[in-house]
């Protein structure tokens, strides 16, 4: 089974739906709250549909794990695991800032670590990444890498402190800060994630606990496909349990030296 070329259609499929909607007030209306915690919107509605009739076309037998609607059966004898966040960054599509994203995944296991294959397409640009286990991440069929950036006062570094208030803020946190010239954060991590991947950034952060495993799930494997390192916070490998209400914190950078750089801070104090 060609899972990319699946992943791919299906990504195609909730990007054509989606993009109409765009800045809409239809795209606001609200559907109670989805099985991440978070306001269904129609968008995310409407893309989780696309998903599920994409792959039931196919005739799949599958288990989706989806921010929307949970965990549910599909088919007679489901093997794989499809993860998904139908519309990563629906704040800012909601307001049209182009930085949003569909992501997909799929595994035989509902581990974070056992992703087979990946897909993250943007919903306001032509650019879709996709990675199969052992076969190399692309951007558009064109293979990637990740940045070679090793100082840190010279990394552009993306770090989500949304949601947290001053208090939560740590010393080793606030050295980081000081440390690094160009801070970001664009309002979709698994876009970000991918971002590491093909280099655009040197690195991306998040320590809150807070973001969902499917959420990155197919940007986990497109940033370790590329060569790209991704952890815990203690650099441990990711082996946390693909639900939508499993929780997650990572280091992404593009190489081991500034990986180790941001690290050694964090650990500090």
């Amino acid at each position: 089974m060609d899972w990319l070329e699946i992943l791919t259609e299906t990504t195609q499929h909730v990007k054509a739906l989606v993009t109409p909607l765009i800045g809409t007030p239809i795209s606001r209306k609200t559907y109670g709250i989805g099985a991440g915690g978070d306001q269904k919107k129609h968008i995310d509605v409407q893309a989780e549909k696309a998903i599920i009739e994409t792959l039931t076309e196919h005739g799949l037998d599958f288990t989706l794990i989806s921010e929307e609607s949970g965990i549910k059966e599909f088919g007679r004898a489901p093997v794989y695991y499809v993860i998904t966040d139908p519309v990563d960054g629906t704040t800012n599509f909601l307001r049209g800032i182009p930085f949003a994203c569909t992501s997909i995944a799929v595994s035989k296991s509902p581990r974070l670590d056992a992703i087979e294959a990946g897909v993250v397409t943007d919903l306001f640009h032509d650019t879709t990444y996709i990675a199969q286990k052992h076969m190399g991440s692309y951007c558009n069929y064109e293979k990637i890498s990740p940045s070679e950036t090793t100082n840190l006062s010279e990394a552009l570094l993306g770090l989500d402190l949304n949601t947290l208030n001053s208090t939560e803020l740590s010393e080793n946190l606030n050295t980081l800060l000081t440390k690094c010239r160009h801070i970001r954060h664009l309002g979709a991590n698994a876009l970000e994630i991918c971002y590491v991947a093909d280099g655009t950034i040197d690195a991306f952060i998040d320590i809150r606990g807070k973001l969902r495993t499917t959420d990155m799930a197919a940007a986990t494997l497109i940033i370790q496909e590329a060569g790209a390192q991704i952890t815990t916070p203690n650099n441990a490998p990711l082996t946390n349990n693909l639900d939508p209400t499993e929780r997650v914190s990572f280091i992404a950078t593009g190489n081991t030296n500034l990986h180790q750089a941001i690290t050694e801070i964090l650990e500090k104090g």
